[in-house]
């Protein structure tokens, strides 16, 4: 019999409907059992003949009862099986093991944070750049101005390849600044530099395809590839970057960093640039260019792009990871106007497009200006803390026991141990003392190459130099 409790905070109906579901599913109403009618039900249980009736009808509306004119309300034949001898524990699905996720994830995070994460004093992190205030007054101001700007179409289903006054502010951009000549539509947005490749995989990628990457190189790229069951190439990198030679001929895409090379730092010298140029068009193969921090250079301007050069092959990517903030997510990938169309269509699929929000706050910090005075202003942080670097690890001496290099661009520099040298030790060591430093070794595939990946843009000069004085009290 179903009962009322008085004491209870949910509806009258809501609590019989419970009990009777429960009667139910546990087989105490068997299916084919005929139910009361309403009227004597509402007698038996003293409440009104409505409440029933609601009852009733969500019964029947769930498929818990089925009606009919001459048979009144039965429990439907809906296949339960009870086994009163046995307590079933209800199970979800197994989760199945993919050990490609498990390890390029485990990996990532070792190289991206390292493996403790405990508080340092000094963290050389070559991964954030500076952020102050200051930026994000400025921030802030464009992020209130363009929401109340925005027209409310903006809010709706956006455009595949990206918001369009923010591509506009990027084509300008790279026209101004970077002397490359693109319509919007050679511009495609996405959320960060790994979103990037992966796209990339899937548009213009087939499983089992080979490619190519730098070996020290950017890690995210060659797991993300792995992860796509791309049969990944290590090609290593010299003094002059990517041994272009050692490129095999049957691959389908190079990743490169030419203008800074993630890793060792070094720039690609410019015959090296052009023997990849030539064997790209001879062997029919993918550039992906990534320019992840090649704005920020000491000694002259950016360099020339390979895409300004030979653009109906290369794909160049762009970050605002570097140039604002990781955390806006947003990075820009161009190229000819037929792979952006199919790297758009995978977009429409699976990411279907970015957040408007940001967007929107990015195209409106750009058009006022604020991106440029922002760049001109960290851009003199960043000498200054270069500088800083460059005469402590001078005068401490550790560039006599260790080979520096990838000082003339970006915001991290290389100092390089002998293979036979004991990094794992050395940065476990340090990390007591209260110094986080970034192994080369996370950085390689086939490569044996020792040594560290300093950053200097989130420390300040003082600091800069206080922990190159302590790390060379460590290592010499």
């Amino acid at each position: 019999m179903l009962k009322v409790n008085r004491d209870d905070k949910n509806p009258i109906w809501q609590q019989l409907l419970d009990q009777a579901i429960h009667n139910i599913t546990t087989g105490k109403w068997p299916p084919g059992e005929l139910l009361p009618p309403s009227r004597e039900l509402a007698l038996l249980v003293g409440v009104s003949r409505s409440t029933i009736q609601i009852v009733y009808e969500e019964l029947f509306s769930r498929g818990y009862t089925v009606t009919n004119w001459r048979g009144g309300t039965r429990v439907s034949e809906w296949g339960y099986q009870t086994n009163s001898s046995e307590q079933i524990t209800p199970q979800g699905p197994s989760t199945p093991e993919i050990p490609l996720l498990n390890t390029a994830v485990d990996q990532l995070n070792s190289w991206f944070r390292g493996k403790e994460k405990q508080h340092v004093e000094f963290d050389f992190s070559p991964h954030e750049p500076y952020l102050d205030e200051h930026f994000r007054k400025l921030w802030r101001q464009s992020f209130l101005q363009a929401s109340a700007e925005a027209d409310l179409v903006n809010w709706g289903y956006g455009n595949t390849y990206g918001f369009i006054p923010l591509r506009e502010q990027i084509q300008r951009y790279l026209t101004f600044e970077r002397g490359i000549h693109v319509d919007i539509d050679q511009i495609i947005l996405t959320s960060g530099a790994q979103h990037s490749i992966d796209l990339i995989a899937q548009a213009l990628l087939h499983e089992g395809d080979t490619v190519s990457v730098e070996d020290p190189g950017f890690p995210a790229a060659w797991m993300t590839m792995n992860y796509r069951r791309m049969h990944v190439v290590p090609v290593p990198v010299d003094e002059y970057g990517l041994q272009v030679d050692r490129i095999p001929p049957q691959s389908k895409l190079t990743f490169i960093t030419p203008s800074h090379q993630c890793a060792v730092g070094v720039i690609m010298s410019e015959p090296r640039r052009q023997q990849l140029l030539q064997k790209s068009a001879q062997d029919q193969f993918w550039i992906v260019e990534d320019d992840y921090d090649g704005e920020f250079r000491y000694r002259g301007g950016p360099l020339p792009t390979l895409f300004s050069q030979q653009p109906q092959n290369t794909l160049y990517m762009m970050s605002f990871s570097k140039m604002v903030a990781p955390g806006i997510r947003i990075s820009a990938i161009v190229g000819p106007k037929k792979a952006i169309r199919q790297l758009a269509q995978v977009q429409e699929l699976t990411y279907r497009h970015l957040p408007i929000m940001e967007q929107l706050t990015l195209a409106h910090f750009i058009e006022h200006g604020h991106f440029m005075r922002h760049m001109r202003r960290v851009r003199n942080v960043y000498r200054r803390r270069h500088e800083a670097m460059t005469k402590a690890i001078i005068a401490t001496g550790l560039a006599q026991r260790f080979k520096l290099s990838g000082i003339e661009t970006g915001l991290h520099m290389l100092l390089e141990a002998e293979e036979s040298f004991d990094e794992e030790a050395m940065t476990n060591l340090a990390l007591e003392k209260g110094i986080r430093v970034y192994p080369l070794s996370n950085y390689c595939l086939n490569s044996h190459r020792k040594g560290w990946v300093l950053g200097f843009a989130k420390m300040d000069e003082a600091a800069i130099e206080a922990g190159i004085l302590r790390l060379a009290g460590i290592l010499l």
